[in-house]
């Protein structure tokens, strides 16, 4: 029994795998070898198998390490920021000042906040003070309110910072 192989662990293997995935990011393996030895490890059946496909490998420095995990969480904030800055920019909805107990909304004429887009209903939603809060409303309009990208179909509060939906027109909210 002692000399049969250890099978290898669903552990093991992603360790292989981790290790071969750094190595491709030093640049101490070509993406063709990356590839055949990512197919062996998750073929290995045994681990004198994995072993074999990260012997020949150099150790990993410290500061190789080091750099391409900088590099990674560079390139995770640059991704971040390039995704924020192609983001509509959204027109903002200024909440009325404390004295105004109620806002309608919609495309009537006589509504305080008048939206002249089709998919907006005639008396679309209501925005009420509630103590120190501001709470929307939807007024059974045919394509909804939405807060924050939900719909909502109770009064909701919302703060400044909220994204706020009218049928397909978006606005964000920001204080007075």
């Amino acid at each position: 029994m002692e000399g049969l192989p250890v099978r290898a662990s669903d552990g093991d293997r992603d360790r292989v795998l981790r290790e071969l995935r750094d190595r491709v990011a030093e640049g101490r393996l070509s993406h063709d070898t990356f590839e055949r030895r990512v197919d062996s490890a998750l073929r290995a059946r045994n681990n004198a198998e994995l072993v074999a496909l990260v012997s020949d490998l150099p150790p990993a420095s410290r500061l190789v390490r080091g750099l391409t995990g900088a590099i990674t969480s560079l390139s995770s904030v640059t991704a971040r920021i390039e995704a924020a800055w192609r983001a509509p920019r959204l027109p903002r909805f200024t909440l009325p000042p404390n004295d105004w107990p109620r806002l309608l909304i919609g495309r009537a004429p006589g509504c305080q906040f008048v939206v002249s887009d089709l998919s907006v209903s005639r008396m679309h939603a209501e925005l009420r003070r509630a103590g120190d809060n501001w709470l929307l409303a939807d007024l059974g309009s045919m394509n909804g309110t939405l807060v924050n990208g939900y719909r909502i179909v109770a009064p909701t509060r919302v703060r400044p910072g909220d994204e706020v939906a009218f049928g397909k027109t978006r606005f964000i909210l920001i204080g007075e």
